[in-house]
């Protein structure tokens, strides 16, 4: 049965954008208010980590399991409710008398985010196309830039960090409202031209009140055939390994630039900041170029491009070179998490493709909390030049996963051999 081509509502496209920004807020508040918060509690700067933690946590939890109740709970309602969480997570930031009831919020809002990322990110891979897909994660950058601007904002005209808080409470409480009021429009769209079938496990239109239909899976499939898909964990694999390329590359690059290639810190900071906006720039244009080419074909010259860069990194020189490699692993790595998004239910079948998301969405987090980390240890132990090979062997990896996990399956999620 062939689809036909709808363009997504531009007030859902909105929302979606506004939803990615909201996300990245949080991430850009701490880090420039988390010195006037350690004084204010009076707690010591390591003490971030409770927080960091705490939030990783509620992420992880709350991404993992959206993707297995999105069906019966519906996206509009999990976007509403996961919303209005991160907004009551941050008021209770702006009132926090301490550390203990912050790290409790964090927790709080670690699972509110969770739920949006996931949900929205198994809506899109259904009901957007390549460019719309690789814009709202484009957002996600913008709030993360974002943040730091409330934040120094705040604090410049001399009021407490708890209003940066409160303003992005606000913020988020308007959303939730946006999402509760839109609750019957984000039920699932025809898949776009080029795109498997909406991912959610398919629905017969029932009639419901007052004539209308409501959304209600036709066959429900047992939790346990989606576990038992190679796919699936191959793909969560795969989305593990590419945001900690993404993130230990942005977060150890300034030292390699300092220490390993002798540059000034003023200018490893504006290169470490080059990264990230190549990042931004990479998911606008390339989003458009995905929707010409075809994601697949964009998603396998990212994969390549990304080890290309990292091997720029890694090839010992002047540290223009090593610049001109972040650059490009940040701009090939832009449609790479967008694009692996989109083609989920391509791998592992549309009845499967709202779980395996949520699976993907939760050790992308883990990926980004444990492997930087990792990636640090060896840097101390050996030498910081081993970055740019650190990231070569991820690059490869990432490559070896995609091929594996795009011949495991075939488009109904049954295995490649049988789907021959």
């Amino acid at each position: 049965m062939s689809t036909t081509p709808t363009a997504p509502r531009a007030s859902l496209l909105l929302l979606a954008y506004l939803a990615f920004v909201s996300l990245g807020l949080p991430d850009g508040l701490i880090g420039v208010g988390w010195p006037s918060i350690r004084a204010d509690f009076g707690v010591p700067t390591e003490a971030v980590g409770l927080v960091l933690t705490a939030g990783t946590a509620g992420y992880l939890t709350s991404s993992v399991l959206a993707g297995f109740t999105l069906a019966r709970l519906g996206v509009g309602w999990l976007l509403a409710g996961s919303t209005l969480l991160a907004s009551l997570a941050l008021t209770g930031y702006s009132v926090s008398p301490g550390l203990v009831l912050m790290v409790g919020c964090a927790l709080v809002l670690g699972l509110g985010s969770g739920a949006i990322d996931s949900g929205l990110n198994a809506y899109a891979a259904g009901a957007f196309g390549p460019r719309h897909m690789n814009w709202m994660h484009a957002f996600f950058g913008l709030g993360v830039a974002i943040g730091p601007l409330i934040m120094t904002g705040v604090l410049s005209a001399g009021l407490a960090w708890r209003w940066g808080y409160g303003i992005v409470a606000a913020a988020q409480l308007a959303l939730a409202a946006a999402f509760a009021l839109t609750v019957r429009a984000w039920r699932r769209q025809p898949a776009r031209a080029g795109t498997a079938a909406a991912p959610t496990v398919v629905a017969d239109a029932v009639s419901g009140p007052a004539g209308g239909t409501h959304e209600g899976p036709a066959v429900p499939v047992p939790v346990r055939e989606t576990l038992r898909l190679p796919a699936v964990w191959v793909g969560a694999l795969a989305f593990m390994v590419y945001v900690a390329i993404e993130v230990t590359t942005g977060l150890w690059a300034f030292l390699l630039l300092t220490v390993g290639r002798g540059v000034s810190a003023g200018t490893a900071g504006l290169c470490v900041s080059a990264y990230w906006g190549s990042l931004f720039v990479g998911r606008v244009v390339q989003g458009i170029v995905a929707e010409r080419l075809g994601a697949d074909r964009v998603l396998r010259s990212s994969l390549l491009g990304m080890a290309a860069g990292a091997a720029l990194i890694a090839v010992p020189g002047p540290a223009w070179v090593a610049v001109l490699g972040l650059v490009v692993v940040g701009f090939a790595a832009a449609p790479v998490f967008p694009l692996l998004t989109l083609t989920t239910a391509d791998r592992v079948g549309a009845t499967h493709a709202d779980r395996a998301i949520g699976l993907q969405i939760g050790t992308a987090g883990l990926g980004a909390a444990l492997v930087p980390a990792g990636v640090g240890v060896l840097l101390e132990a050996a030498s910081v030049q081993a970055l740019g090979s650190a990231l070569l062997v991820l690059a490869v990896l990432l490559i070896a996963l995609h091929v594996a996990g795009t011949r495991r399956s075939g488009p109904d999620g049954t295995p490649a051999a049988l789907a021959r």
